[in-house]
């Protein structure tokens, strides 16, 4: 980023913010994703970009709801999946997906493969040194603001300060100051299935375990079952609320990990104000970008890591669909496929692919002959699928041995027609 050191920050007010001044028609712009989103940027992009013209614009996941086929008809939006608020965007055809794991966004942003001509991130306030906290999101805004021709800071004083991933303020060409709520996403209400599921999951997590999860109601239903665990630790893409409550339980310690003793790594805190200010100057946690969260050569220092991914549908193979079901695009890739492999091969850990076993109201099942949608993880990856009625452990079994046992964890009602594709699966022997 020394590139800008001789560079003065110009400093203006959101109402007097003109992004002609800065972007230029045909700028592919790229966002700081989930609570990190830059919601007064945003709102300038939908307001000014049909003046500059041909833009377009790039975020990996969207909460805040600003995104709408209307509002994003001044730019082009893509994304690595429909995840959050752009599940709307997909469902009316007005979003590009691009197919990549969210540990590749940065590599290509710096190899110029996904343009970046203007940066637009929400940052804290700078500290004494002058440097400001990346606060919410940590996982590409490093590499877009590294790359971009123009960064656009949203300096939001309600962000907090989290100790890890900074941006000098010499970096920044246009601080835009402001003092409004970052984007929360509430906790996911729990449900019997919910809370099935997750006492099939807390089997594989015991006293020192490291944890990678997701936001929702499974991961959140799971970590209320660790309370009586000791010494867990977490290396994560993404976090929520639970996060606090283990840490208040004093079962977080991260005391046992063979790197980073004591802290919890994560790259994207993603819930309410209740987590953004347990996260605020405190040292027991460290927002990095992907090349460490997601990098394999990291993950493959640490045992016990028991990864929780979800997925929309599995067949009676393992092959794990994350992404699309039938002409409907619901979610991504993210970054399943890199922790799916680090807790298959954690000594003492595993990969845990958790689905409820139905959907629609129980009108159809999830575990399936054959996906609605693309692989998203390989079944030579997958380790163990879990629903509310089991687990079945795959990593090492037969093609035929698999569909067995992903048969037992489907929803009773599904399980004789299942049969009859399994037994076809164990007379061909593949």
């Amino acid at each position: 980023m020394g590139q800008r050191a001789d560079r003065m920050t110009e400093t203006v007010l959101p109402d007097t913010l003109d992004l002609s001044k800065y972007l230029r028609r045909g700028d592919r712009i790229v966002f700081g994703q989930a609570c990190g989103e830059p919601t007064t940027l945003v709102e300038a992009l939908i307001g000014q970009g049909a003046a500059i013209g041909d833009l377009g614009a790039f975020i990996a996941t969207s909460f805040s709801g600003l995104f709408t086929p209307e509002t994003a008809s001044a730019f082009r939006l893509s994304s690595m999946g429909a995840i959050g608020a752009l599940r709307a965007m997909a469902r009316a055809h007005a979003l590009e997906v691009i197919p990549l794991h969210v540990s590749q966004i940065a590599p290509l942003i710096e190899s110029g493969v996904m343009p970046c001509d203007a940066a637009m991130i929400q940052v804290s306030p700078a500290d004494a040194q002058g440097n400001h906290s990346c606060g919410l999101i940590s996982d590409y805004v490093r590499a877009a603001a590294s790359k971009a021709r123009v960064v656009i800071a949203e300096v939001n004083e309600q962000v907090p300060r989290v100790p890890g991933e900074t941006i000098p303020a010499s970096a920044i060409d246009v601080a835009v100051k402001v003092s409004r709520a970052p984007v929360e996403v509430p906790p996911a209400k729990i449900g019997p299935v919910d809370e099935a599921i997750a006492r099939n999951c807390a089997e594989y997590i015991g006293d020192g375990s490291v944890i990678q999860t997701g936001v929702g109601a499974v991961p959140d239903a799971i970590l209320r079952l660790l309370r009586d665990r000791r010494d867990l630790g977490v290396h994560s893409g993404m976090l929520g609320d639970g996060l606090v409550d283990l840490a208040e339980a004093g079962v977080l310690t991260n005391a046992r990990k063979e790197i980073d003793r004591g802290v919890s790594i994560n790259g994207a805190l993603i819930g309410t104000r209740r987590l953004y200010d347990w996260a605020h100057d405190n040292p027991a946690i460290r927002m990095t970008p992907t090349s460490y969260t997601h990098d394999a050569s990291v993950l493959a220092r640490l045992s016990r890591l028991v990864t929780i991914n979800s997925a929309l549908d599995v067949d009676l193979t393992g092959q794990v669909n994350a992404e699309q079901s039938g002409m409907a695009y619901l979610g991504g890739t993210g970054g399943q496929v890199d922790f799916v492999r680090a807790g298959a091969r954690s000594p003492g850990g595993a990969s845990l692919t958790v689905l409820a076993s139905t959907a629609r109201g129980g009108s159809v099942s999830r575990i399936v002959p054959a996906l609605s949608g693309p692989v998203t993880t390989a079944r030579s990856e997958v380790d163990v699928v879990v629903t509310e009625y089991g687990a079945a452990e795959l990593k090492g079994q037969s093609l035929a041995q698999r569909a067995r046992r992903l048969v037992r964890i489907a929803h009773p009602d599904f399980r004789e027609e299942l049969e009859r594709t399994a037994f076809e699966i164990a007379k061909r022997g593949f």
